[in-house]
């Protein structure tokens, strides 16, 4: 049972009593969308940031509690631990302080100070350390062996020795750390001969910058380079800084031994000490990137998964092309398969008669609400073929970002889902039901693959994969899932199932039909009271005997609800969208032990729009029709355009080519941005301005400044 909650709290600057009931929870196994949904009054009401980082220090402080017994273990086991030294490593807050102090005890390979020190040169190295003013060659002279021939020899050796203490000497250690953290510059070459080979990492060739202050998307470009073998990077601060920091800690006098402390202090700083120190702060400084990285996909990641759904339409999907034509697909409200086949309006067939014939009539015949159109190869001339056809009745049609597409027709999802159908078919159907509903679709996508964020492939893949699925899962149960309808992969983000009671409960639906109540759920094989505890809230049943299965109030508080009725004098089903009876609820009357004030106002919010979706409704949005092709652009034109990525340097816009443009962070508003979310969002559409085009390199600069 983890104990050390008061750092966790002093840390986040949250109190106490939230940490210990939070963690609590989490070793209870709750998740963390029902904690901060429904257990508000035990935490404070912590949102699910403070909660996941809760939970992700508990496991850093468990891990480097396990460190220090191991430390421990290892010191009393050469017979070197003093009471003081462990108090202080049971104190030590940090990974980091906590090496320092175990450094001089660490199994050593055979280094020079180790030779040294079996040379009998420990008792001399002591000696020059202690600075007399004595001279150092009669001293050095008491040292001389078989093993050692001569004085020189004998100093030598006690130098190395030093060299190491002051290496593994904490205090030194942080003041290298410190010049390390505000003063030190990275520097990145080219490799030489790769100039041609590495040419997108040409910002980089020669290239040197103060690292505390270097963006973290150009640590991680420049690492990349390093990586792939174009270029040399290192991380230095000002050495004589360091001497001089050194010197001051370690020199008493201006004697003879302390001139060969200084000449060992040099030697320890170049060969052990800064070589350790740079790793260390690289690593520190990578990850700091990373971390920022990360939050930018999640960030993403989260808006994407939270476009507009259309909602239940039957849908025309259409995943275009040229030579191998456009792949339709024609689906019903609830994004089964209907109908699928292959037209060819552009080159080289050119059936664009034909093809609109056939376009026409499946609008009729299947009764389609709306078109989607992916927005790869084709897209734009695809766009314009569909748009001019005339239908017997209004049909919208929007382009939707098929980013992931092919990894999702070619997945084992995709092939459980329809083993008859080749990937350009399952293709068409993922472009179709993105439209329909982008969350349900995409959660069956390796988040990786969708394709926003920057330099997913750079980062800490486990980490990536833990943020990225918690993300996923905040977004699946802030939205909620319909019990009757859910894939199976839908529901296994659903708070307290997971792959195995997702299979169950589709398994359960096929055997037995539709569910009539939340409470049936219990019935399904292995999923107890503790699941159904964590899943019921977020899981919706359209046409239930009980209205309240249809909304996200807990069936834990359905006796509340069903109080609230009585007092009023009216059934559960006159209460719910009732906003007179609602306001005229007096929450003071409802409150007990385990209800307070957060719970019921989220009651009562939920009655007034119960299962309202928090999603925006979906927009259709059209580009320039004079634009098509990079060449079409000219500098100071304004243009209508979507937002694809967002990046910690701007964003990127679709402005209906192949290319998209840059918005630079500097150039989105006509104020100082220091975050990019705070001014644009994932598919915002927007009005940008060309600044300026690099046709050889494909590049689009953009400006929103005044739009």
């Amino acid at each position: 049972m983890f104990q050390n909650h008061s750092s966790i709290a002093q840390s986040l600057g949250l109190s106490l009593r939230s940490v210990e009931n939070t963690i609590r929870l989490l070793e209870e196994g709750a998740t963390i969308p029902f904690i901060s949904r429904y257990r508000k009054e035990v935490t404070g009401g912590l949102d699910e940031v403070q909660i996941a980082r809760i939970g992700e220090l508990k496991e850093k402080q468990m891990e480097l509690d396990k460190r220090k017994e191991y430390i421990l273990k290892s010191i009393s086991e050469q017979e070197k631990l003093t009471p003081e030294l462990e108090m202080e490593i049971r104190r030590c807050p940090d990974s980091t302080h906590l090496e320092d102090l175990y450094l001089p005890y660490k199994p050593k390979r055979q280094t020079r100070a180790e030779i040294a020190r079996k040379k009998g040169l420990e008792g001399l190295a002591r000696w020059l350390m202690s600075q007399q003013q004595r001279p150092v060659e009669p001293e050095a002279e008491r040292y001389i062996s078989d093993e050692v021939g001569n004085a020189a020899e004998a100093l030598k050796g006690a130098r190395d020795i030093i060299a190491e203490w002051i290496n593994e000497d904490s205090g030194a250690r942080q003041i290298v750390r410190q010049i390390f953290a505000h003063e030190a510059m990275i520097t990145s070459k080219v490799m030489k001969g790769k100039e041609q080979e590495g040419e997108k990492f040409s910002d980089y060739f020669d290239f040197t910058a103060p690292i505390a202050r270097l963006p973290s998307h150009r640590l991680l470009a420049i690492r990349r380079g390093e990586k792939e073998g174009f270029l040399r990077v290192s991380i230095s601060p000002d050495d004589e800084h360091c001497f001089r920091r050194l010197e001051k800690k370690l020199v008493k006098n201006n004697s003879e031994a302390a001139d060969h402390v200084i000449e060992a202090m040099k030697d320890g700083y170049k060969r052990l000490l800064k070589p350790s120190i740079e790793t260390e702060y690289a690593n520190l400084t990578r990850e700091k990137a990373e971390e920022a990285s990360i939050t930018v996909f999640a960030e993403n990641l989260r808006q994407l998964l939270l476009s507009p759904p259309l909602g239940q339409q039957r849908i025309l999907g259409i995943d275009p092309g040229y030579r191998t034509g456009c792949k339709l697909v024609c689906l019903d409200e609830q994004g089964n398969l209907l109908h699928n086949e292959t037209i060819y309006p552009h080159p080289p067939q050119n059936e664009r008669g034909k093809a609109g014939n056939k376009v026409v009539k499946l609008v009729s015949t299947y009764r389609i609400d709306a078109i989607a159109i992916g927005n790869g190869t084709a897209s734009r001339e695809t766009e314009g073929f569909i748009t001019g056809l005339r239908y017997e009745k209004e049909v919208n049609v929007f382009v939707v970002s098929e980013s992931g597409a092919s990894v999702y027709s070619a997945s084992k999802v995709a092939r459980e889902e329809f083993p008859e159908y080749d990937v350009t078919v399952r293709g068409a159907i993922s472009i179709g039901r993105r439209l329909s509903d982008p969350l349900a679709e995409l959660v069956k996508i390796d988040p990786k693959a969708i394709g926003v964020g920057q330099y997913q492939h750079d980062v800490d893949q486990v980490k990536l994969k833990r943020s990225l699925d918690l993300t996923v899962e905040s977004c699946v149960n802030l939205v909620g899932v319909n019990l009757n309808t859910a894939s199976r992969h839908l529901l296994t983000y659903v708070s307290g199932l997971g792959e195995s009671l997702a299979n169950n409960i589709v398994e359960w639906r096929s055997q037995n039909g539709p569910f009539r109540s939340r409470r049936e759920l219990m019935k399904v094989p292995r999923l107890g009271e503790r699941a159904y505890e964590q899943c019921a809230g977020f899981l919706r049943i359209t046409e239930a005997e009980n209205p309240l299965d249809n909304s996200a109030v807990h069936p834990e508080s359905y006796p509340i609800v069903e109080q609230m009725a009585k007092d009023l004098k009216c059934s559960v089903r006159e209460l719910i969208g009732n906003k007179e009876r609602i306001t005229a609820i007096d929450k003071e009357k409802y409150k007990n032990e385990t209800v307070g004030e957060e719970t019921l106002v989220d009651i009562l919010q939920e009655l007034q729009k119960p299962g309202l979706d928090p999603r925006s409704k979906v927009q259709t949005l059209e580009f320039d029709p004079s634009i098509r092709l990079i060449d079409d652009l000219q500098e100071g034109m304004t243009l209508p355009g979507i937002v694809t990525n967002i990046t910690q340097f701007g964003c990127f816009v679709d402005i209906g080519i192949k290319e998209n443009g840059l918005v630079h962070i500097s150039e989105l508003a006509n104020r100082f941005v220091s975050n990019v979310s705070e001014v644009v969002s994932l598919h915002q559409h927007v009005k940008v301005k060309v600044l300026s085009v690099n046709r050889e390199r494909k590049r689009i600069q953009l400006s929103m400044k005044g739009l």
